[in-house]
């Protein structure tokens, strides 16, 4: 049985990183844009005339409308031309957030978005989606392959080999997975702040009953996106005598000047892993990824 692995050129790095983790032949889909902006995608097997068996697409689905269309157009014409087997790696995965409707009317994303994915792919892996209200990624995406892995243990990792005895804390409670997850690995101390969210930009932050002078303070989370919430944790654990404060993530999102709102706030390191392209990746999640591909036999 033939594989492949198909990427964008904008993820190159990452994608041959997993080709080679995974000894899989990696080749980049080439797209133009017209100038009404619908899109026209090339696949690179016309000139052999022969698809793989399976085919291994590399698409993390940060920024991710225009992406929902490119996998819609690559799944639909590589079933068309035989392929047995597609698999989606989408180190981040989009839409799941909205998982219920918090005000009346509100379209409820994770379930449809998860449902579209089944449609079109026999697998998806994913890292660290954001399942608050439910248990397992087939919840939201029904499959039997919807593997959901976690950047947390490379993570602590590097936080080990940077930081000695440092205090992992969660900027809110919601990521107490991922801090413990470290913790368990490290044996480093744990906790986490409170928030109060009154909108997407503003944020208050309480701190945990901990001791905090002279402490190295690393905040982990599963995701950076305005950057708000970690830029307020950091103010007030300087504020209260933490010696520094770094920052470890999954999802380096950073939304319009998010990193610059962070490193404001007094933020030393910022280390995330390469599931988003961005200058803070530090970790690549390629071994990982490959792991559970081979394990889809």
């Amino acid at each position: 049985m033939t594989r492949a692995l198909l990427y964008f050129l904008d993820e190159e790095a990452p994608a041959r990183r997993l080709a080679a983790a995974a000894d899989l032949p990696a080749q980049a889909v080439e797209c133009h844009r017209f100038p009404d902006q619908e899109l026209k995608l090339t696949l690179p097997f016309a000139e052999t005339g022969k698809f793989p068996d399976t085919l291994v697409l590399y698409r993390s689905l940060d920024r991710p409308n225009e992406k929902l269309i490119e996998l819609l157009l690559l799944a639909r014409h590589a079933r068309r031309q035989g392929v047995q087997r597609l698999v989606l790696v989408a180190p981040y995965l989009a839409y799941m957030r909205q998982d219920i409707a918090f005000h009346p009317g509100e379209i409820v994303s994770q379930t449809i978005v998860g449902g579209f994915l089944a449609e079109l792919f026999d697998a998806v892996i994913t890292v660290d989606p954001h399942l608050h209200r439910i248990e397992r990624l087939d919840q939201a995406i029904p499959l039997d392959f919807a593997i959901a892995l976690s950047g947390a243990p490379r993570l602590a990792e590097l936080i080990a080999e940077q930081r000695q005895d440092p205090l992992l804390l969660g900027p809110d409670e919601e990521a107490l997975q991922w801090v413990r997850q470290a913790g368990e690995m490290t044996g480093f101390d744990v906790g986490t702040c409170h928030k109060t969210r009154n909108g997407d930009r503003n944020v208050q932050v309480e701190l945990p009953d901990i001791a905090l002078a002279g402490r190295q303070v690393v905040l982990m989370d599963d995701v950076a996106s305005s950057g708000h919430t970690l830029a307020r944790a950091a103010e007030a654990l300087l504020g209260a005598g933490a010696a520094s404060v770094d920052v470890a993530i999954t999802h380096a999102l950073f939304a319009d000047d998010a990193l610059a709102v962070i490193q404001a706030a007094g933020v030393g390191e910022v280390w995330s892993t390469d599931c988003i392209a961005h200058e803070s990746n530090t970790i690549s999640m390629a071994p990982l990824l490959a792991e559970a591909l081979a394990g889809l036999g």
